[in-house]
């Protein structure tokens, strides 16, 4: 059997479902981290999953994920829906319960947080509720695991018996007359589509086109139910949506006065009222957001992330210099002790070094999220984003790309309109992603020390700032038009839970260990053959006689003007396209030293001023190849993703010269 989580967003449906599954999904304090389905097998059940749907308010197909989470309950018909609630919102919450309740499939409402209900003096008459809806409903408190047993077992229980809801019909006047005069008209139709009739008048009458085209009705039938809806929309003086919405509204509101004593004031809103006074305040919130983010790169790039990259440093060294003494006492070949020393030991240890930044940083990135915070931020971003053509829902990937691009690039799959998603995907790419860490981290220690943090923030704003030129540019010619309104729930803020903080930086540190040990891997091993044989595949003494060498020269060319000709930069540019952190192993194998003596041995081919534009043109140069796939895959053409390709790396290219050639200037 398969049981679909259907709830809106933020109600903790990702919690069930991992409680139910034992899955490490990452949950967040944060609106839409779902971004399409995800099935998992239930724990200590045969054959019982749970397919966890993207958040949504209502089943009209007004964003991607009311069009993804309608489409799987139409054509995949589960076994049951359980409709998960927050019990401290229940109104607004049950709107979408009253059209889940249409769909005529077994359902249970799983009221969620009743805890919280429960700990402000508030309740909700289970036994009188489930008599109004017509469907069974459980307590739960997902977070503490509380009822989820007894949960589990009335869903199997009407899945088995496919006990559908009992009730269906909540208008009433000139809403119901209308409703089931369209239900008659339609209803052979709706059968051959295999959707309830109830369902689909009601879709007709709030206007919805695809159900309209799926049902291939005449001429004739069309305009009867167009007949009808006018009718109501002149009696009840108003339109066809808010007609039906209000109907809506008007039950809840009766079910509420009925079944719901309201629960006070909790503590924790009245603490998020006072926080937001300032952190969503029009003159301080944006001040507050990049004090807190110079604080996180401080922290990162100076006390504690640099502290623990320093030790583990040291101990790669340490583990190396072994290796490298013990293959020489074997005698192993010249070749192959090259290979491993200077081509896996070097380029792998010169990326695994940098590992205790990437968790620091994801570790204060997770606090934020968690907390509740990152979801005021994509508020407070709205009124901006909308001057270069996107709304504020436009900020959840765009956010997503500071710590990997593909992630982001999917997560456009929750943007409204074709055009959002397009422009956002064009942008993302301009966030500079985690992989790019261990070259600022490197680059900054060796040419900007004790500035490291303000080098730091200056890089990420410049990605930001180069990415809203670019979009007012893109709004003015390619992607003209307005965005789509923005709607987003501000949670409660919350005290990040320390599983979910572990969960995250576990996953980051395997995803980059293991990005180390195979894409890096297999970039610095190519490096190493490249740069240890010539053109006749004859060792060289001298890696500036070296295949790498012939091909580094030729595209030096493009790079002299940025100001880094020596082919090893251009080289370890180039293998950037394999995986960011590429750049810094292949810089590594290049000089042949270790990730200590790798920074002064830079010095002496690189600036200050070049190696600004260096950086500069790592941040904004195009992403890496799993990172474009995904592109082409989310923009589903070759020839945007190679425009995307160029435009990026022209964009970067001009950025760095700008930078170089003015710092030349003033110097």
């Amino acid at each position: 059997m398969i049981f679909a989580l259907v709830g809106n967003q933020n109600c903790g449906k990702t919690t069930l479902f991992n409680q139910l599954t034992g899955s490490n999904r990452h949950v967040g304090n944060f609106p839409g981290i779902t971004v399409d389905q995800k099935i998992g097998k239930v724990l200590g059940k045969n054959n019982l999953f749970v397919v966890d749907l993207p958040g949504i308010y209502s089943l009209s197909p007004y964003t991607s994920e009311e069009i993804v989470t309608r489409d799987y309950l139409l054509k995949h018909k589960p076994d049951a829906i359980i409709n998960i609630a927050d019990a401290t919102n229940i109104e607004r919450n049950l709107y979408l319960t009253l059209q889940l309740i249409e769909l005529q499939i077994p359902m249970i409402l799983a009221l969620n947080m009743m805890d919280e209900v429960q700990a402000n003096k508030g309740s909700i008459d289970i036994r009188q509720m489930k008599k109004s809806l017509g469907i069974p409903i459980a307590p739960i408190s997902a977070a503490k695991k509380q009822g989820l047993a007894e949960m589990l077992e009335q869903a199997i229980g009407i899945a088995q018996n496919y006990s559908i809801p009992q009730r269906i019909d909540f208008c009433s006047g000139s809403v119901h007359r209308a409703i089931h005069a369209i239900s008659h008209h339609i209803e052979d139709h709706a059968q051959k589509l295999g959707i309830p009739a109830r369902f689909a008048a009601t879709k007709l009458v709030e206007g919805d086109e695809l159900i309209l085209k799926s049902l291939h009705l005449t001429e004739n039938e069309i305009d009867l139910i167009e007949h009808a809806v006018q009718e109501m929309e002149t009696d009840l003086q108003t339109d066809r949506e808010a007609a039906l919405a209000d109907m809506r509204y008007q039950f809840i509101e009766d079910i509420c006065h009925e079944c719901v004593v309201k629960a006070q004031e909790s503590r924790e809103y009245r603490r998020s009222i006072r926080f937001d006074a300032v952190l969503t305040h029009k003159i301080w919130a944006l001040p507050a957001f990049f004090s807190i983010m110079l604080a996180v790169f401080g922290l990162t790039f100076g006390i504690i992330g640099n502290r623990l990259s320093n030790m583990l440093i040291r101990g790669i060294e340490a583990v190396n210099g072994s290796i490298d003494r013990a293959l020489t006492a074997y005698g192993l070949n010249s070749v192959f002790h090259s290979l491993i020393i200077d081509g896996i030991c070097k380029g792998v240890g010169a990326v695994l070094g940098f590992v205790p930044i990437i968790i620091t940083l994801f570790f204060f990135f997770s606090i934020l999220e968690d907390s509740g915070y990152m979801a005021r931020v994509a508020f407070v971003m709205d009124k901006p984003l909308r001057k270069i053509g996107l709304s504020g829902r436009s900020f959840v990937p765009l956010l997503m790309g500071f710590g990997c691009t593909i992630p982001a690039v999917m997560a456009t799959r929750t943007l409204a309109s074709e055009r959002d998603k397009k422009m956002t995907i064009l942008l993302t790419p301009f966030m500079s992603c985690s992989a790019k860490l261990p070259i600022y981290a490197l680059f900054t220690a060796a040419f900007f020390a004790g500035y490291q943090a303000f080098v730091m923030i200056g890089l990420y704003i410049a990605g930001i700032i180069v990415g809203v030129f670019s979009g007012f540019i893109m709004n003015k010619t390619v992607f003209r038009g307005a965005p789509v309104p923005f709607v987003m729930e501000l949670p409660n803020y919350r005290f990040p839970s320390v599983k979910t903080v572990i969960l995250l930086l576990w996953e980051k540190a395997k995803d980059f260990i293991q990005r180390a040990f195979t894409i890096i891997l297999l970039a610095t091993i190519v490096i190493w053959f490249l740069q240890t044989f010539d053109l006749r595949l004859n060792p060289v003494a001298d890696s500036a006689n070296s295949i790498l060498a012939v091909i580094g020269r030729l595209i030096s060319i493009i790079f002299a003007p940025l100001g880094f000709a020596d082919w090893r930069v251009s080289t370890a540019l180039i293998s950037g396209f394999t995986a960011k952190e590429a750049v810094i192993s292949t810089l590594a194998v290049l000089s042949g030293e270790s990730i200590t003596e790798l920074g002064p041995t830079l010095q002496s081919f690189f600036s200050p001023l070049t190696a600004l534009s260096f950086l500069v043109f790592t941040l904004l140069y195009t992403p890496c190849v799993a990172a474009i796939a995904m592109v082409k895959h989310e923009f589903g053409s070759i020839k945007g993703t190679a425009f995307i390709i160029l435009y990026q790396t022209a964009i970067a290219w001009l950025a760095a010269f700008i930078l170089y050639q003015v710092g030349r200037l003033c110097g």
